[in-house]
């Protein structure tokens, strides 16, 4: 199936249904009198969060979408009917910006969550509120009011507590095989990771946690190299990082040059997301000698200047990955308990998570202001367009 993560569309509410003008004039009835009744409600367009679905392609090609209509009043004090709601499934995940105001809408984290995004116009009044002892047979009515319209962007984050960063052929496709049940493509070459892949790791009863997979960065991603930057975004629901490093680069380039880049581009992407709490992956210890990995790995270690956990593994052959997942497990836990019973460190988060999609809504910005850019003539129009860039692929959850 194709995998796409954002989209465009319109909504557009249902209009109230006009008033009506009528009067009573029935037999056997002495005195008439107006008897107009009311227009219907227009309906409203809601988004739904629906865990089962995973992309944003069914909104490629249907990218408009109307509620009804309010039916207008009828004689005998009838009310129209009011319009049926549209209610339209999103994958949880998807965050939803208005595009002409740059205003984050909604953001739909919870299967089932419901959220309004047009609003269904009012229905107009009949003659028979306007009548009174002064004025007994009144012409007056009010039309039903234009529902909402609104052109509204679809961004689409995957859901996962665990984030894999680095370098492309660094081993995080093959690390998340090794420790969920997802599938990715694995393969000697990279950029074999096009898309996001998911993978639920499971410790046992009731333990277990969501780990993300994205497609590797490279060096110049934040100037639009690569296809890494353009799924970073799917790092911004995570909590926890982990940077893949590749000790033995099958190339003999330097993986401290190679850590380096990610975290210079990882900071160019998102500042806030550099903040997040990020774990050092030494992979692909086997094909080191044995007597070389730990003087490898301290100098790794000390080149980098880094100060946070370190983990040793080989993904493939699985050495070191139950301790990796443990101690992932276990600071999540922590990071939940602390966030329940202490309002400061909630608050750190949601702070946290505020800037984050301050900074994507000024990506967003830029992207639609260099889109409205008026065409320059007799230039090719060879540019990367998101909308045109399918790729087949299995995404398992």
């Amino acid at each position: 199936m194709q995998f796409v993560d954002e989209a465009s569309i319109i909504v557009e509410a249902g209009n109230g249904g006009n008033g009506c003008l009528s009067f009573r004039r029935e037999k056997y009835v002495p005195k008439g009198g107006p008897d107009g009744g009311d227009g219907g409600h227009g309906g409203s367009v809601y988004l739904i969060g629906d865990d089962a679905l995973n992309t944003l392609i069914d909104f490629k090609y249907q990218r408009f979408y109307k509620a009804r209509n309010g039916q207008p009043g009828q004689g005998r004090q009838m009310s129209g009917k009011a319009g049926d709601d549209l209610h339209v499934k999103v994958p949880v995940g998807t965050t939803v910006i208005d595009e002409d105001t740059l205003e984050v809408i909604a953001d739909v984290t919870e299967i089932g969550q419901v959220v309004q995004v047009a609003q269904g116009g009012r229905r107009g009044l009949g003659n028979i509120h306007f009548k009174s002892s002064t004025n007994r047979a009144p012409r007056r009515t009010t039309p039903g009011t234009e529902g909402e319209r609104r052109n509204l962007r679809l961004e689409m984050k995957v859901m996962a507590d665990v984030g894999l960063l680095g370098m492309p052929n660094a081993g995080k496709s093959t690390l998340i095989r090794s420790v969920s049940a997802a599938k990715p493509k694995v393969a000697n070459y990279p950029f074999t990771t096009l898309v996001p892949n998911l993978g639920v790791v499971k410790l046992g009863t009731h333990e277990h946690f969501v780990m993300a997979d994205v497609p590797g960065l490279i060096e110049g991603a934040s100037e639009g190299a690569g296809l890494g930057l353009r799924f970073l975004k799917h790092l911004t629901r995570t909590r926890l990082l982990l940077h893949v490093v590749d000790v033995a680069p099958f190339d003999d380039s330097d993986p401290v040059e190679a850590a380096q880049a990610i975290s210079h581009e990882l900071e160019q992407f998102s500042a806030t997301l550099a903040e997040r709490p990020r774990w050092l992956v030494l992979n692909k210890f086997d094909l080191l000698p044995e007597d070389e990995r730990e003087a490898r790995a301290d100098e790794i270690v000390s080149r980098l200047d880094w100060s946070g956990p370190v983990f040793r593994i080989s993904a493939i052959g699985g050495d070191g990955t139950d301790a990796l997942v443990q101690a992932a497990h276990r600071w999540l836990t922590e990071q939940r308990r602390m966030e329940t019973e202490d309002e400061e460190a909630a608050e750190r988060e949601q702070d946290m998570r505020r800037r984050m999609e301050a900074e994507a809504v000024a990506r967003a910005e830029a992207r639609l202001s260099h889109k409205r850019k008026p065409a320059v003539e007799d230039d090719d129009d060879d540019d990367f367009d998101d909308d045109e860039y399918d790729v087949d692929v299995e995404y398992v959850q």
